[in-house]
């Protein structure tokens, strides 16, 4: 009889000790590293039994209560701690559209997801997974992938209020972009059918398949989505000169002595105090830290040259935000991006929902975590460092990226990017949840798209009203806004 640790092979069915973070091997007689698919107690079958307690069709369901807070108190609440002077330009991106507005106020909607129905299936969720934080960047090897890209607010959290949140994105943004309301309906209802259906078959392939599937070309066909195919091709045209040498080539000019700065371009570009330059540049040491060994020799080919602070995004507006400037022995540049990562906006009402409190040593480090759980390709230089005191993540700033303006679309384009989104989402999910229980849970009849899609028509409908009353509260000088910015 073979020992453990021996080369020789384990008898069939035979139990082994288990072992940390592996499952224990299945019941004696059994050949397979699983339960079947349809015996009672699988995967599969737990999701279907979830039915009972949480109706797919109950999805639909938006309880406002009295306590919610309006727009107003919900912008102001969300912009604690941030630069005061910065948050008049987060209000004004904020106040431009009503698409505009749902991605600043990831908060206000927890609020709401926290009184909806939830099978208390858990994932590594986006937090934040409207229709425009999906877009295009380059792996190491310089080739494009597309995938969710925003994870400021990511956390341990439930399934569907990713999902739920890109549905009413899309909603939004088809209204914006001029489609009738048929069309904007179908397209959360193709997001929610497409993330339905790539679960179910994730769920089928083998488990490394599955976990190393990774959004090329077949996406479009997966999801029917050929309308888009002439955007994409445009979208990634662009992305493959949005680079660090096109950046710095705009942003930066010679110091004359070899080197180059960055040049002022307030607000959303300005250079900074040396003093506060230089507790930037000292903090990219820890960050090395949290790199793999084998990336140290290519940062170490570059020397830090400048530091700017640059403002980004609408949710991110008023947090500190710097730019760092590399370059190698031949001048060419490396810009790193050093972000201040806030904990999620989701935490308080993840608590009220009745979820443990996640435990977080470093916002930073949960931050380029929980990306590098939904993502299959993350950036190589991801990691996360500690300025004054406060936790930052770093990244490569324009390493080819690029997105798909969900707002501007063709109407006859907003539901096919509805349903390449919707997969997306499905497989950034499957790497924390198991596919076979949440494609349990939703099956392969068309109940829970049409509950979520009416879910969003109507979170659509108060998410204007809420952006109406921000506008009103502007024009009254209740609350300052700086727009166009």
């Amino acid at each position: 009889m073979t020992e453990v640790g021996d080369t020789g092979v384990s008898e069939p069915g035979r139990r082994l000790p288990r072992v940390g973070g592996f499952a224990q091997w299945p019941a004696q007689g059994s050949h397979k590293g699983e339960r079947p698919q349809g015996s009672p107690g699988s995967p599969k079958e737990e999701g279907k039994a979830l039915r009972r307690r949480v109706p797919r069709g109950s999805h639909n369901i938006l309880d406002l209560d009295s306590s919610r807070p309006d727009a107003v108190a919900a912008v102001q609440e969300s912009s604690q701690g941030r630069l005061p002077e910065l948050t008049p330009i987060r209000v004004g991106r904020m106040a431009a559209t009503p698409f505009a507005f749902l991605r600043g106020s990831a908060g206000l909607m927890a609020y709401d997801l926290a009184r909806t129905p939830m099978t208390r299936i858990r994932a590594q969720i986006c937090g934040d997974a409207h229709a425009a934080n999906f877009g295009l960047y380059g792996d190491a090897r310089g080739d494009l992938v597309i995938d969710l890209n925003d994870f400021d607010e990511t956390v341990d959290g439930p399934w569907e209020w990713d999902l739920k949140r890109l549905a009413a994105s899309l909603v939004l943004a088809g209204r914006e972009a001029g489609a009738d309301e048929d069309t904007c309906r179908k397209a959360a209802h193709g997001t929610v059918g497409a993330y339905r259906r790539t679960m179910r078959l994730l769920a089928k392939l083998p488990v490394l398949d599955a976990w190393n599937a990774i959004a090329d070309e077949e996406l479009v066909s997966h999801t029917d989505a050929h309308d888009l195919l002439g955007t994409l091709e445009r979208v990634s045209e662009k992305a493959r000169a949005n680079t660090s040498g096109r950046f710095a080539a705009k942003s930066t000019e010679p110091t004359g002595d070899g080197g180059r700065r960055f040049v002022d371009a307030p607000p959303v570009l300005r250079r900074i105090p040396d003093a506060e330059a230089a507790a930037v540049a000292a903090s990219l040491e820890s960050y090395l830290t949290t790199l793999s060994e084998d990336r140290h020799p290519l940062l170490a080919r570059h020397a830090v040259h400048d530091v700017a602070f640059r403002i980004v995004g609408t949710g991110s507006v008023g947090t500190r935000s710097y730019v760092v400037l590399l370059l190698d022995h031949r001048g060419e540049p490396l810009v790193l991006q050093v972000k201040e990562a806030r904990a999620s906006a989701l935490v308080p009402h993840l608590v009220s929902a009745g979820f443990e409190a996640p435990s977080v040593d470093h916002e930073g480090r949960r931050v380029v975590l929980g990306q590098k759980r939904m993502q299959v390709v993350s950036d190589i230089l991801l990691g996360w460092t500690t300025v004054d005191g406060r936790p930052f993540q770093v990244r490569q700033f324009r390493n080819r990226k690029g997105s798909v303006d969900p707002a501007a679309l063709a109407a006859d384009q907003v539901d096919d990017y509805g349903r390449m989104t919707g997969a997306l989402l499905a497989r950034a999910h499957s790497h924390s949840a198991d596919p076979r229980l949440i494609a349990g849970y939703c099956g392969k009849s068309e109940e829970l798209d049409e509950a979520i899609a009416d879910f969003a028509v109507a979170y659509a409908d108060r998410t204007e009203a809420d952006h109406a009353e921000l506008v009103q509260a502007v024009r009254e000088g209740r609350i300052a806004a700086e727009m166009g910015v």
